[in-house]
């Protein structure tokens, strides 16, 4: 029961991870595509390589989430616990992805991993959790909104008198690099957090020890399952997040994009915090276009999305101590 059960860990694991791909595809492309820097399948086909390598470049954010946010009970009863948090994260992304609300997979994933571990009485790690989650989870919004602002008025100051239509032209190619920078830092952080969850299954079993390393087999299944479901689209969060919060240009698109990419990097290496690439790329189109004007931005789409963000852990959290409550009484 407990190899069976450990497999399960790992098909379910990959399946969310497969979720998270088609789900925040439009983190990395939404803004290339809706301003035909890139055409929706060359920009699908970047995003899902740039994602595969950027699943290599670390593992911080896997050590963290692996072993950094609950104590996991060994043995049988902690695999029900992970396949409980697994599941309430995936009905997460499920929901909000039906709706077109652009959610965090990382923070469902977070959420249900609490969720699970409360409903198990297992010790969650309420500092870790507020010191590499809740801090980042608020400090990335604020960076991407008001790094992106910056930038752009930087660049309407830079290019006043530039031809606009070579000006254009340039930002275009310029997108090209950008989107393909968050969808390094995508795979960067997204794949690290199924990489974590499948490390914490196998600890559970004695399969691992907690010093040891991500093994080389969990990083390329992660990463390849975050890339085929990259590469499968996501197109109702891609019209949310290219299109409902603010019609962008592709100069606004490349400055969203060059600064979320940065945040991602910076708290991926620098603070091994798993933070979410859909709050921080957001924040980032809508900072972007304020710079037109505060009126420019769908204040209604964006608070919906505000409203998503808000619910995602508790909301994952319930479901995952649901699942866990029936998943316990059926396995154990």
């Amino acid at each position: 029961m407990e190899l069976a059960l450990v497999i399960a860990v790992i098909v379910i694991a990959l399946a969310f991870d497969y979720t998270n791909g088609f789900h925040d595809a439009a983190n990395a492309i939404a803004t290339s595509v809706s301003t035909r820097a890139l055409t929706p399948r060359v920009a699908l086909v970047m995003a899902a390589v740039m994602n595969f390598v950027g699943a290599f470049l670390g593992t911080e954010v896997a050590d963290t989430v692996g072993k950094g946010i609950i104590n996991v009970p060994t043995g049988q009863h902690g695999l029900v616990v992970v396949i409980a948090a697994l599941v309430g994260a995936i009905t997460w992304n499920l929901i909000t992805w039906y709706f077109g609300l652009p959610s965090s997979s990382s923070h469902a994933l977070i959420g249900g991993l609490i969720g699970a571990g409360l409903a198990s009485t297992s010790v969650v790690l309420w500092s870790g959790i507020v010191d590499k989650v809740v801090i980042p989870m608020v400090l990335s919004p604020a960076i991407g909104f008001l790094g992106a602002f910056l930038l752009m008025i930087a660049i309407l100051w830079v290019f006043r008198r530039a031809n606009p239509g070579k000006t254009t032209r340039g930002f275009r190619l310029a997108q090209s690099l950008s989107a393909a920078a968050m969808a390094l830092g995508h795979g960067l952080q997204d794949a690290q957090k199924t990489m974590g969850v499948i490390f914490l299954a196998l600890l559970t079993t004695g399969h691992v020890d907690k010093d040891d390393g991500i093994p080389t087999w969990v990083k390329i299944s992660a990463a390849t399952a975050i890339s085929l479901g990259t590469y499968s689209g996501g197109w109702r969060i891609m019209r949310t997040l290219g299109r409902r919060i603010i019609h962008l240009d592709p100069a606004r698109g490349f400055a969203s994009e060059a600064v979320a990419a940065t945040v991602l990097y910076v708290m991926a290496i620098g603070l091994h915090a798993p933070v979410s690439t859909t709050h921080t790329i957001t924040s980032a189109v809508m900072g972007a276009g304020a710079t037109k004007r505060l009126s420019a931005v769908r204040w209604g789409v964006a608070k919906g999305i505000i409203l998503a963000w808000v619910m995602t852990i508790p909301a994952a959290g319930i479901v995952a101590a649901g699942v866990y409550a029936v998943a316990h009484l059926i396995l154990e």
